[in-house]
């Protein structure tokens, strides 16, 4: 498609394979378990101090996990054969600091895993560190005050999105091959599409279940994150299946993800939507770039048509569940960990344990008729495609852009609208790279299929990379801030 072919990298080869490359490297002997690890070390060392992305770094439990690896290797188990992978700090890694970006916690240590490191580590996954996310995950720009900003790999002085923004920077950079992310309001989706990598939101239950304490929630959910649509595959294979200790988990497909990438499923049909109905602003640039990319799409072969179905009282219903995640999950936290929340955060908790008992019955209504709509639509159509956010990465210093083309933004939720609607349907969503700006900086485009239609939406999205062929990384952080100055989000004590 363009002739972008993306900043330099520098760092050490073994990074700059995909993960499945890795694999067959392992796999043939050709590399070793060790040389992996020494590889995402080495690269670690050379950019987090321009990114900070992964501030809290395992390397000898990643050492003390290759015999279990082997040991896996030699029963024929295991999706990833011993590739390092990074875990976002909101999820326990059993003997790691685990301080979902939050003062008080900044020194707890797990002492169990998160069940979903449990299925990645059976499937031959090594943690090899933690990557930074803002304070329990509440924003779509990644700064807390333990770690302080995650900085954007192709622009270290822009937002690098959130709340998953160490895992998609660490992806970006080469840091690691695969990174697990979380998604509420596009929590792995606006960093993939800020970062030029791929992050699925996938049906709810498929990689793991709801947040811990509420485990039958469905709107916070796990996800995979990587560099291109087939790593993607692999790592939701590694993630999926049952776990009687989450109630939504499902079992493992018949048909492995990466499997049903092979198959020909004909012509993508694809419905484009480029502001959703008008649902949200998007800026001229982010227009022009995901109207490209539709016209690359229909140029080999897929069918394209304008259209997005009425979808009344989205945002409301939006609102309203993500009021009682927040009100189950966040409003239960003990009073001296609470008391160190940022003011956006303590406004999420109010809000959601203020709701009426009619506000969530109704959105409980609307949430099943805004499914049906989709499900319908969905029938004529293998995906909806509309942006990821409606703006290129704003400065990092700025906590949510306060104005989208023109329109203003009263709230750090108010311009991730695009997220809503995978997120009430329980739709699977994948956020993948679309093109740049004039000044190089990523835009992504988001893939919306129908009820577990999760292979759907990544074979949609396969045929669409493959027709865009766009660079895919990794790349040295394009470093446009002083380094070493004072970091004003991270507090010292």
């Amino acid at each position: 498609m363009p002739d972008y072919s993306g900043p330099d990298y520098s760092g050490p080869d073994l990074c700059a394979k995909s993960a499945r490359s890795i694999l067959m490297l392992l796999r043939t002997g050709e590399i070793r378990i060790t040389d992996l690890v020494d590889a995402s070390l080495e690269r670690i060392k050379a950019v987090e101090p321009a990114v900070n992305a992964m501030p809290t770094v395992c390397a000898d439990r990643a050492y003390g996990w290759i015999d279990e690896i082997s040991d896996l290797e030699k029963s024929g188990c295991g999706w990833l054969g011993g590739i390092p992978i990074g875990v976002k700090d909101l999820n326990a890694v059993r003997g790691v600091k685990l301080t979902m970006g939050t003062w008080a916690m900044r020194d707890f240590v797990a002492r169990e895993n998160d069940p979903l490191v449990d299925t990645l580590q059976a499937n031959g996954a090594i943690v090899i560190g933690k990557t930074n996310t803002p304070e329990f995950g509440a924003g779509g720009n990644t700064f807390n005050q333990v770690f302080g900003m995650t900085r954007n790999a192709y622009d270290t002085s822009r937002n690098a999105g959130g709340s998953s923004g160490g895992a998609a920077v660490s992806l970006a950079t080469g840091e690691v091959w695969l990174s697990q992310g979380s998604d509420l309001a596009g929590s792995l989706r606006t960093p993939a599409g800020y970062n030029n990598v791929c992050g699925l939101r996938p049906t709810p239950g498929r990689a793991g279940g709801g947040p811990g304490p509420a485990a039958f929630l469905n709107e916070g959910i796990n996800g995979p994150m990587a560099r291109d649509i087939e790593d993607l595959a692999l790592f939701l294979d590694a993630m999926t299946g049952y776990d009687p200790r989450e109630p939504l988990t499902l079992e493992k497909p018949a048909v492995s993800f990466q499997e049903a990438l092979k198959q020909d499923i004909g012509p993508i049909r694809i419905a484009f939507a480029e502001d959703q109905g008008g649902f949200a602003p998007v800026e001229a640039n982010v227009r022009t770039i995901l109207c490209k990319a539709m016209e690359v799409a229909q140029r080999s072969g897929m069918a394209v048509d304008e259209d997005c179905p009425d979808l009344p009282g989205l945002y409301e219903t939006y609102v309203t569940l993500r009021g009682i995640h927040y009100g189950s999950v966040n409003g239960f936290v003990p009073d001296e960990i609470r008391e160190h929340f940022k003011e956006t955060l303590r406004r999420n908790i109010e809000a959601g344990v203020n709701q009426t008992s009619h506000d969530i019955y109704l959105a409980q209504r609307r949430r099943t008729e805004l499914y049906q709509r989709m499900r319908r639509f969905l029938a004529r159509y293998d995906v909806l495609a509309i942006p990821v956010v409606g703006l290129a990465p704003t400065p990092v210093e700025e906590e949510w852009p306060k104005v989208v083309d023109g329109i203003d933004q009263p709230d750090y939720v108010d311009w991730l609208r695009f997220s809503f609607l995978a997120t009430v349907t329980a739709l699977p969503a994948l956020s993948m790279p679309a093109g740049f700006t004039g000044d190089g900086l990523p835009i992504g485009i988001q893939l919306i299929g129908p009820p577990r239609g999760d292979a759907k939406v990544l074979q949609a999205g396969l045929a669409l990379e493959r027709a865009l062929d766009l660079p895919k990384g990794p790349i040295d952080p394009v470093v446009r801030h002083e380094t070493g100055a004072p970091d004003p989000t991270k507090r010292i004590e």
